[in-house]
């Protein structure tokens, strides 16, 4: 079937756009935006995710202010030319891995937006993200990370937010996980066990980045380390960044808020090409929720059934979250950081579930050990 897509040389097998190259219902393809004013008053979030071999197209829009944190969500049927709108919710791409338009429209839910986001940085390919359980492969999706920062406003309970230069973090991934209900197989039951960290930061003149997956034993089996330069005007946004510094042998320690997977404090420490051994330090301002746009969201999970459309929202303070129920496992902390003599702002993303000796994490969302 030929969409609109098909008129750009942009395919990757004798197929049309539309059919995916994979039938796994698993296969998504998805924006992840974030947001946050340089004092750390105001943080937002928004997703947009399509599952072709579902059907479904969803997307949420999530703020916190004063203390509460608040989302709208939409999900509906997917249309064939896989347009970035569902409901109240729209992303428009302006010009490609620069320049992005974030719209939530009037809706029942007293939160609207009208922001658009541009580039700081190059886009970065993260490495890809395979991981295998038995015979089965569980994960296989590709990421792209890219700093920027954010102007427009947002509608929230009758206020409006002026967003004026405020930094953010956009990322796009695509390929196979778990997405929606999942089938039934004849394979056994296994307690899940995700230990993830991911911490983009913003600084004057550059920009870090650290990603890692771990195994419960430790085994590192994901690893990322980059320092990003900020662009110059003009400077393209894509296609090598040659001036990206690669960072080594990262460290990372935690110190956890009690009875909680949520860091207190927490620190990396890396070797920079040729350079003796740096510290990174993050000191989190409070913690934003995934579940605001999506991630293990109880009833608004990525790629599940809503029908033709359905339209709905969400409003916790941020002190009612039960930091251990599982919906409320995936986390980001909007943190200060520290680099040497350099003073930043930016998120380190956590999700952990199931064991992890290094850290003392047992069971699947018991607190840490001591």
């Amino acid at each position: 079937m030929l969409t609109p897509y098909d008129d750009y040389p942009i395919h990757q097998t004798a197929d049309p756009i539309a059919h995916p190259s994979s039938g796994d219902p698993n296969h998504y393809d998805r924006y992840f935006f974030n947001g946050f004013s340089r004092d750390g008053s105001t943080f937002f979030a928004a997703a947009m995710g399509h599952y072709p071999n579902r059907a479904v197209v969803d997307a949420a829009f999530s703020v916190i202010s004063g203390g509460v944190q608040r989302s709208v969500f939409a999900s509906g049927r997917m249309p064939l030319d896989r347009a970035t709108r569902v409901g109240p919710l729209v992303v428009e791409v302006v010009e490609p891995l620069r320049t992005v338009r974030l719209t939530v429209e009037p809706n029942d839910f007293d939160l609207t937006a009208d922001l658009v986001f541009e580039a700081r940085t190059v886009a970065v390919e993260e490495p890809r993200n395979t991981i295998t359980s038995g015979t089965r492969r569980v994960m296989d999706s590709t990421r792209l990370t890219q700093w920027g920062h954010w102007s427009g406003s947002i509608g929230v309970a009758g206020q409006t937010i002026a967003v004026d230069q405020a930094y953010g973090v956009r990322d796009r991934s695509w390929g196979q996980r778990g997405v929606g209900a999942q089938l039934a197989t004849n394979f056994e039951p296994q307690v899940p066990q995700v230990f993830w960290l991911w911490a983009p930061i913003h600084f004057e003149h550059f920009c870090t980045h650290m990603a890692m997956f771990e195994y419960a034993d430790g085994r590192r089996w994901l690893e990322q380390g980059l320092k990003v330069p900020v662009l110059s005007d003009g400077a393209p946004t894509w296609g090598g960044a040659p001036d990206v510094e690669h960072l080594s042998d990262i460290a990372y320690e935690i110190d956890w808020q009690p009875r909680t997977r949520v860091a207190r404090r927490s620190a990396f420490t890396f070797s920079p090409a040729g350079g003796a051994r740096q510290r990174l330090e993050l000191e989190p301002l409070y913690t934003f929720r995934m579940r605001g746009i999506g991630y293990t969201h109880p009833q608004w999970g990525h790629g599940s059934l809503h029908g033709e459309l359905e339209v709905g929202g969400e409003t916790t303070a941020l002190e009612d979250f039960d930091p251990l129920e599982p919906s409320s496992i995936h986390v980001q902390s909007l943190c200060r950081a520290r680099l040497g003599d350099h003073e930043g702002i930016g998120v380190l993303e956590q999700l952990h579930f199931g064991a992890h000796a290094p850290t003392g994490l047992t069971g699947l969302v018991d607190p840490p050990l001591g």
